[in-house]
């Protein structure tokens, strides 16, 4: 990995920060010193990650929750695991039933876009394969921040504040239990203010002590039927009962040298796969970074693979067309030849036929984890478990109901998912963990962490700083404000719709570690939000 540390070409409020024995990286300060006090007693990456993904469930909660999904890429001893913890919709859901309840697309709150959660399985089958602490003492500091509570932070608090708002405009007595949870006071939580919630700690120890049973199939799949049952849902403690998070194969191109490892669908990975092997058809020189016709490939190659992730990713089961193909040589170089000087509109080719948290930790004895997990939307469906804590995500509202769509929504069906976790390899040994979450922002914040690191050299942090820019549909592309205004001109010159984004929270938050050949640990955090890179 070349890179000059000290070269930074963007503002920043962080150095790159270096360790040998350990480091644990991700957007809440609190929850990085969580791992990394659990890699201190003795625990490894697994183990870090685990305890910081439960801590971001209480000291972050406008991002996920125990009622969400999570992903994770695992290196262990020189290979890499995957895993998927989405779950599926419940087995009682059926297209006919949501367009007969009058729906033309599927709804971002209540109780019909709620999905088996999957984040619960995660931790304790991470732990299980490849923990060396046990569960109750990994999820500890999450039990006791939930019991007697933290201050909230101030990117969090912005966030809280949304949260509130969208909620307090949809309509239905199933809601009044998040405002009991996250406003118990009738305000959003503010930068400073104190907040606990002892029925999280309480589900969390149920999970602890168990191995996350309880969640599915002790009385906390009781409170979950209970409540779906009261208000109209689908989901049922025989959907908790048979689910389990699965054990998947990493799916990879290599660009310059560099493997780039995503999970395969039904999450979105793919799409930053299918870019990069666009654009490794093209030469990048590492001046050329701040070059508009640098941005414009950029973009154009991403807006091609959003297009063919956007038609053809879904539930594995459920895919039309082989991976192989999608990923091969062949196929890249003939999505390369629709890129020209000008914005095109993205349309899928056809192959040959064959408000989300990120984390990323490592130890000091070679082991890794890229990991990510989310309610989706910030809080979610806006639904809380009664006497839980839990707030239950909303995955299923990326569901098609066009009964012709890949992604048409089905029984026992996992939907498109936007949350990824990346990893970078390097002639078979681990470069290291990378993610952005944010939506949709996420294939294309990989893609820039990417080429970023390997075309033009940045360091860990100077590549977090470095302004995004983000595909939303057509040629329109949303740029944030620090980027230069010579550059949006001239994309403008080439038929891109150029927007500025107001905030930061769109163009999602990052994290990387990096080990060069010595075992040297190198971490950046994103200066978007309240994140730490805490090391040892």
């Amino acid at each position: 990995m070349n890179f000059d540390p000290l070269y930074y070409p963007y503002p920043s409020r962080r150095s790159v920060v270096y360790a040998k024995n350990g480091m644990v990286a991700t957007s809440q300060s609190l929850a990085a010193q969580a791992g990394l006090a659990i890699l201190r007693q003795g625990g490894n990456a697994v183990d870090a990650a685990v305890a910081t993904a439960a801590c971001l469930t209480v000291v972050e909660p406008v991002s996920n929750g125990i009622g969400g999904d999570a992903f994770a890429l695992v290196w262990m001893k020189d290979t890499l695991y995957g895993l998927n913890a989405s779950g599926p919709a419940p087995a009682a859901i059926s297209l006919e039933a949501v367009r007969q309840a009058g729906y033309q697309e599927m709804p971002k709150n209540g109780w019909l876009p709620v999905t088996v959660p999957g984040t619960p399985s995660a931790w304790a089958e991470l732990n299980r394969r490849f923990g060396r602490l046990p569960l109750s003492a990994v999820l500890q500091p999450a039990i006791t921040y939930a019991e007697q509570g933290f201050p909230v932070s101030p990117v969090i608090s912005k966030q809280w504040d949304s949260g509130f708002k969208r909620f307090q405009a949809a309509a239905g007595d199933e809601f009044r239990h998040w405002f009991d949870t996250f406003a118990p006071q009738g305000m959003p939580l503010r930068a400073g203010e104190l907040w606990r919630s002892p029925d999280h700690a309480a589900t969390l120890q149920a999970i602890a002590e168990t191995g996350a049973k309880a969640f599915y199939e002790g009385k906390l799949a009781e409170r979950i039927e209970a409540f779906a049952k009261q208000y109209g849902g689908y989901l049922r403690q025989k959907d908790l009962a048979e689910y389990h998070s699965e054990w998947v194969d990493p799916i990879n191109v290599n660009y310059r040298g560099y493997d780039v490892w995503e999970i395969p669908p039904n999450g979105h990975g793919l799409v930053t796969l299918l870019a990069l092997n666009i654009l490794k058809g093209f030469d990048f020189d590492p001046d050329s970074k701040e070059g508009a016709e640098t941005y414009h490939k950029q973009m154009e190659a991403i807006k091609l693979a959003f297009a063919d992730g956007m038609k053809y990713i879904t539930d594995p089961k459920a895919m039309k067309v082989q991976l192989k193909d999608l990923l091969s040589d062949a196929y890249a170089d003939e999505r390369r030849k629709r890129i020209s000087q000008t914005s095109l509109e993205p349309t899928a080719g056809q192959p040959p036929k064959g408000g989300t948290v990120y984390l990323a930790t490592a130890d000091g004895e070679g082991n890794m984890v890229s990991y990510i997990q989310s309610n989706y939307m910030g809080f979610g469906s806006g639904l809380v478990v009664p006497g839980t804590g839990v707030a239950l995500h909303n995955r299923g509202c990326n569901f098609s109901l066009d009964p012709n769509h890949d992604n048409c929504l089905a029984p026992g069906k996992r939907p498109y998912h936007t949350i990824i976790p990346g990893f970078l390899t390097k002639d078979g040994r681990a470069v290291g963990p990378f993610g952005v979450m944010g939506g949709f922002v996420q294939p294309q914040g990989h893609l820039q962490m990417v080429m970023n690191t390997v075309d033009f050299g940045l360091n860990p942090q100077a590549s977090l700083d470095a302004p995004r820019w983000q595909w939303t549909e057509g040629k329109t592309i949303e740029v944030e404000h620090q980027f230069p205004d010579c550059i949006a001109e001239a994309l403008e010159r080439k038929g891109h719709v150029i927007k500025r984004t107001v905030g930061n929270v769109t163009m999602g938050r990052g994290q990387i570690i990096w080990r060069d050949s010595q075992g040297v640990l190198a971490g950046g955090t994103e200066p978007r939000t309240d994140g730490a890179a805490a090391a040892w």
